[in-house]
């Protein structure tokens, strides 16, 4: 993917405003290309306050338009040194190539690299070596802007995916401390990680682009149980409180999942978990490993799903940190089997209310008595007596665990 091909709405309104400084700064209308020639953004300078309709010639009109210019006038313009200059660079007018006006062209670099163009509409006098000086202090802010864009959307998969997997001690602090370089300035802040699970394919290609995802900041696939797939996505928070990006980010991704859609009994094919958020990247393996067990939560409990956040799964945050290995205990076991779905589920409900029986009665839709008679095959089956306390928490942390 080319960079600078879009601008994210997170940088948007920056631009915008730097634009708009050129032209308070020049007295005219300026335009803000990236190096393709695709229109970033425009502001047209009129001291009354209105469009000035002299300052639209065609090539101007079309890239406004279409936010763009032709492969033609891309080359005519580089005609004149653009691409190299250091300064603003005067191209006269042309009426034949459809510049009807004078153009100041203002390179917008980043130490030493082209990123983009600022385009102004020369008039007599023009603006003064003074002014054009000042400008072109802005443009040097375009640029430090759009090369942070561009470095937002680079591909980190790689640096991410060691950070998130790495053992811990020395190797995983170096793969944190190569993500954090990687990063730049984008590594300080609030971080949390989103869990997408399962995910289809371990193939990059197969993976969304950061660009695409609303406030990633870098994506990357992970191995999930024993032959799976899961997404991992990194996104900087405004502060711990405000989880709005991490959500949108979970949301967008749990519509484009190849695996969207729920499972007989209520099952959800795909679900996503939040890590709980934390400042820099020092704790990213433990938020990955919050965020997944999250995401095996809203598996095996819908009500948790279909995006849950780690401080929000209850007895799940004790549960996913057990061996991932279904390990049934021997009590338990034989309601465990497929022909006593039933009472396994009634079993589990009645723990849910907390043992009441008025409650669970009503929750299953069946007679009271009909729960006793249930709950009384539950103790001969499994051996144990649900007026105890610890059996009780034994049989409900391994109905729990089961779901998982």
């Amino acid at each position: 993917m080319r960079e600078n091909a879009r601008v994210t709405s997170e940088f948007k309104g920056d631009y915008q405003e730097l634009v708009d400084e050129i032209s308070e700064l020049l007295g005219v209308p300026a335009t803000l290309e990236n190096r393709d020639f695709e229109l970033i953004a425009f502001g047209a300078y009129d001291s009354e306050g209105e469009l000035d309709a002299s300052a639209l010639d065609p090539v101007r009109t079309r890239s406004i338009l279409t936010r763009r210019s032709t492969a033609a006038v891309r080359t005519w313009f580089e005609g004149f040194g653009i691409t190299r200059a250091t300064g603003p660079v005067r191209i006269p007018p042309t009426p034949e190539a459809g510049v009807y006006r004078g153009r100041i062209c203002l390179p917008v670099r980043h130490r030493g690299v082209v990123l983009g163009y600022v385009w102004l509409l020369e008039d007599e006098p023009g603006p003064t070596d003074q002014q054009l000086t000042a400008a072109m202090e802005v443009t040097a802010r375009i640029g430090a802007l759009l090369a942070d864009e561009a470095q937002h959307g680079a591909d980190l998969s790689r640096e991410l995916r060691a950070a998130l997997t790495a053992e811990r001690g020395w190797p995983g602090d170096m793969a944190v401390a190569e993500l954090r370089t990687a990063l730049g300035s984008r590594a300080d802040g609030v971080h949390t990680v989103v869990c997408v699970a399962p995910w289809p394919s371990a193939d990059p290609d197969d993976a969304p682009s950061v660009r695409t995802v609303p406030h990633a900041t870098a994506l990357c696939t992970v191995p999930w149980g024993a032959t799976g797939q899961s997404l991992a996505v990194l996104v900087r928070l405004r502060s711990p409180e405000v989880r709005t990006a991490a959500l949108a980010a979970a949301s967008r991704l749990l519509k484009e999942s190849p695996a969207a859609g729920p499972l007989p009994q209520g099952r959800a094919q795909v679900a996503a978990g939040l890590g709980e958020p934390r400042a820099g990247l020092a704790e990213l393996s433990t938020v990955w490993q919050e965020a997944s067990a999250a995401a095996r939560a809203a598996l095996a409990e819908p009500r948790l799903g279909p995006v849950a956040e780690w401080s929000r799964i209850g007895p799940y945050r004790l549960l996913t940190s057990l061996s991932p290995q279904p390990v049934h205990d021997p009590a338990v076991a034989p309601l465990l089997s497929p022909a006593h779905r039933e009472l396994a589920r009634t079993a589990e409900a009645y723990l849910d209310c907390a043992g009441q029986a008025g409650r669970t009665a009503a929750e299953l839709g069946i007679h009271r008595q009909t729960l006793y008679y249930r709950l009384s095959r539950v103790e001969q089956l499994t051996g144990l007596d649900l007026d105890d306390g610890e059996d009780r928490l034994l049989l409900h942390m391994a109905l729990k665990a089961a779901r998982l």
